[in-house]
């Protein structure tokens, strides 16, 4: 999935790319390279250092419905800006106005009517449309230097304080949204458990009590929604510099350092994900400078 979601991405901002072709809905398509780097790459510091506080204290004031439309909010635009790609290639009349409607109905069932299923298909489209912004306004210097402090503060939410698993919780407990990739998997004992009760509480929620009693677990294998961003931005950021081969070079070592990841990871445990993807994408960016000197 993650590898998909790359190339979904890939794809999605190569189009935004294109003359003629614009970021609907406001999202305006700048040049950074024109720009001073420092202040905006300050500003967007900031940005995020006001967005992950303001989650804590909506997480700490337990304000669900006020996160749930938040999330609705941010899926429904991601959405129609993927789905734009797709109706305006096939022309479309009105491709933007019929792409956030579409997103929209998909984000309603994916915050208000939880699927799993639909969860992680509609993860697949969301993560392309926001880096086709975020890649738009980024720049090589912008995006290593934001690489090297997203793996920082990765480091420090998972291992040291322990913020990131608190707020995975809290959204997959209570909010019953996340925001990332999430597998359930359990041993077949346990899924013939499920399988049974589900038949026997047909059309209603298994109740608390009982799945206690018969002592199901279901584990989950996560994957933030950040550590799957930050790759398709930094790809984007590539495929506008240096070109398509670069891009695909950096695709495959941000893929070569998850699989490193996932292989040698321990069950049960978390880990910041963005420090090994971030070691890829920078190695990768490397290859790909020199594949495009040489």
């Amino acid at each position: 999935m993650f590898l998909i979601t790359q190339l979904i991405g890939l794809f999605v901002i190569n189009f935004y790319l294109q003359d003629g072709n614009t970021l609907p809905y406001g999202f305006d398509q700048q040049d950074l390279n024109k720009q001073n780097s420092v202040p905006f790459l300050f500003n967007l510091l900031f940005s995020f250092v006001i967005a992950i506080i303001l989650v804590l204290i909506l997480t700490r004031l337990k304000s669900i419905i006020f996160m749930r439309t938040w999330f609705f909010i941010v899926v429904c635009l991601a959405l129609g800006l993927t789905l734009n790609v797709i109706f305006s290639l096939i022309k479309m009349p009105m491709p933007g106005i019929f792409a956030l409607t579409i997103g929209a109905i998909f984000s309603y069932f994916k915050v208000f009517k939880r699927n799993i299923l639909l969860h992680n298909i509609t993860e697949l489209l969301i993560y392309p449309g926001i880096a086709a912004v975020f890649a738009s306004i980024l720049n090589i210097f912008t995006l290593i230097v934001l690489l090297i402090l997203i793996a920082i503060y990765d480091v420090w939410a998972v291992w040291h304080s322990g913020i990131m698993q608190k707020m995975a919780k809290y959204q997959i407990e209570n909010v019953r949204v996340f925001s990332g990739f999430f597998i359930p998997y359990a041993s077949k004992k346990i899924k013939d458990k499920i399988k049974m009760l589900r038949q026997k509480y047909k059309n209603h929620d298994i109740p608390g009590k009982v799945i206690k009693k018969n002592h199901i677990k279901v584990n989950l294998a996560i994957l933030g929604g950040g550590d799957i961003i930050f790759p398709i931005i930094s790809t984007g950021v590539i495929l506008k510099t240096w070109g398509l081969t670069p891009a695909l070079i950096v695709i495959l070592f941000s893929f070569l350092a998850l699989l490193y990841l996932f292989v040698f990871a321990k069950k049960k445990k978390f880990y910041p994900a963005m420090l090994y993807l971030s070691t890829g994408i920078l190695l990768g960016i490397l290859v790909g400078w020199l594949v495009k000197s040489f």
